[in-house]
């Protein structure tokens, strides 16, 4: 551990030292990317770089609420809901070339049709996707259907280079892509960083102050807060709840809470043992007290969270049920079940220190229950892998929605076949009938009253256990303006300015 620790300073010292010389702004991560191939991954660690590296027809603005103009700068939806017609406006690619319809045929086609893709059901509405001319995209779609607007600004929509893919083919794009984004990828060193240089084809490339962005990883929270405040980092992400009133005492640097749509929740492997009764879920959920990892844990900077559904959030159901703190009668519940000697393996991403606070916890109060917990510390990079392959029992994750719409993060962790759930593996086919019914329930009374009976059919369940909400808590120096990150996770890096 040490010598790995020792190995990160000493990167960041070279590589900050060359970053200020080329006016690079440094941003610190705990994980490294794993693709860029927008159809081949679910995770924030490589949504939030896509945003910059790629552009999407439509944008989600800065306060997380409204739908604004990207590559398409207009677009109309027929008056039954079936067909929308988009304008594209003049925009090229990182390496020169001009972006077309064509380019957006092939991506959101690609998204629906790929075996590959792990977001084709959002897509699967798409009837037909026609380029009417070179800057024209007609798609036809097989019903009506509420969320499609907000699905077309999901990162993963973002529009590829047809010929640069075809040339290059998958692997070779999803490891240096040709962008139509603010900043394109010039080296991507595999557990060390992703450097972005400033696209100068980008179609805003006058709003781009920074020459580029280094995403640098730094998996140990002390480590990468000591970095920010040494001034070998510009600025880090995921900032720990313990550090917040000791970052802001610092003179030097400005702590962020930015709003967020952040959900911290224990996901729950459905597939192993006792964890297929609902019962037992439910004695799970009993016996944690919520309330005392958002104090213990989040130092208040966090609320329970009651719902998968974030507060604030479209259609967000705030009267959903919150199980009673009673570690007795989850022991008698679990005792019920046949299940009172469960023994649980719990996957915990190593250097992540609200994580691990969280296990702690979680480890103590579940033995109130007689539950017994077996801490598993795993290599960050490691983690998604287990739980793709149900390698676990528990585990932490955190969830932000990537679309003003509820049916995706629904989609995805309700009624969603290909990602088993977000890796749970829970399977209810009236909640999945549900799912697909909301998506295309045009009458928003109607929606919303779909989407709060899907709620409590979610928490009836356990799906997984809402642990709380929180913001988004990052870090910059006095020299970095603008650093800012909205709602739904996006860096608005095109308007950030290093002095």
């Amino acid at each position: 551990m040490r010598i790995g620790l020792v190995t990160v300073m000493t990167s960041l010292s070279l590589g900050a030292t060359l970053a200020e010389a080329a006016g690079v702004l440094t941003i610190g991560r705990r994980e490294d990317s794993t693709t860029f191939d927008p159809i081949k991954t679910a995770q924030n660690i490589d949504l939030w770089v896509f945003a910059n590296v790629y552009d999407v027809l439509i944008r989600v603005d800065k306060t997380g609420t409204k739908l604004e103009p990207g590559l398409a700068e207009s677009w109309e939806v027929s008056p039954d809901g079936l067909t929308y017609t988009l304008k594209l406006r003049d925009a090229k690619f990182s390496d020169g070339s001009d972006l077309t319809a064509d380019d957006v045929v092939f991506s959101l086609t690609r998204i629906r049709d790929d075996e590959g893709s792990l977001w084709a059901d959002p897509f699967k509405v798409m009837d037909t996707v026609e380029a009417t001319d070179p800057k024209t995209v007609t798609i036809k779609l097989k019903q009506a259907t509420a969320p499609f607007l907000a699905t077309l600004a999901f990162p993963i929509a973002s529009v590829l280079s047809k010929k640069g893919f075809e040339t290059l083919g998958p692997e070779k794009y999803a490891e240096t892509p040709i962008g139509s984004g603010a900043f394109t990828i010039t080296e991507w060193r595999r557990g060390d960083r992703v450097i972005l240089a400033k696209n100068p084809h980008f179609w805003e490339a006058d709003r781009v102050s920074l020459d580029g962005v280094e995403w640098i990883s730094v998996p140990d929270d002390n480590t990468r807060m000591l970095n920010v405040q040494a001034g070998q980092l510009d600025t880090a992400i995921f900032v720990p709840f313990s550090r917040v009133a000791e970052l802001q005492k610092d003179s030097n640097l400005t702590v962020h809470l930015d709003p967020s749509t952040r959900e911290d929740h224990l996901l729950i492997n459905h597939e192993h043992g006792a964890l297929a009764k609902k019962e037992v879920r439910q004695a799970l959920d009993m016996a944690i007290d919520e309330q005392a990892v958002v104090d213990t844990v989040t130092f208040g900077y966090g609320e329970v969270a009651n719902s998968y559904v974030p507060k604030g959030a479209l259609y967000y159901y705030a009267d959903n049920l919150k199980r009673p703190y009673d570690p007795e009668k989850a022991k008698q519940m679990l005792a019920d079940a046949g299940a009172s000697d469960l023994t649980l393996n719990y996957v915990v991403r190593a250097g992540d220190e609200i994580v691990e606070q969280t296990a702690v916890l979680l480890q103590q109060q579940l033995a109130k229950a007689g539950v017994t917990v077996h801490i598993q510390k795993v290599d960050p990079s490691q983690e998604w892998d287990m739980l793709v392959a149900g390698d676990y029992d528990i585990c932490v994750n955190y969830w932000t929605n990537d679309i003003l719409d509820p049916d995706q993060k629904t989609t995805f962790v309700l009624g969603h076949d290909a990602n088993m759930n977000y890796m749970t593996r829970y399977n209810n086919e009236k909640v999945k009938e549900l799912v697909a019914a909301a998506r295309i329930e045009m009458d928003p009374a109607k929606r919303e009253q779909m989407y709060t009976d899907l709620q409590k059919m979610a928490k009836e369940d356990v799906n997984w256990i809402d642990l709380y909400y929180s913001p988004f808590i990052n870090v910059s120096r006095n020299n970095i303006e603008n650093f800012y990150q909205n709602p739904l996770g996006r860096f608005f890096l095109e308007d950030v300015v290093k002095n």
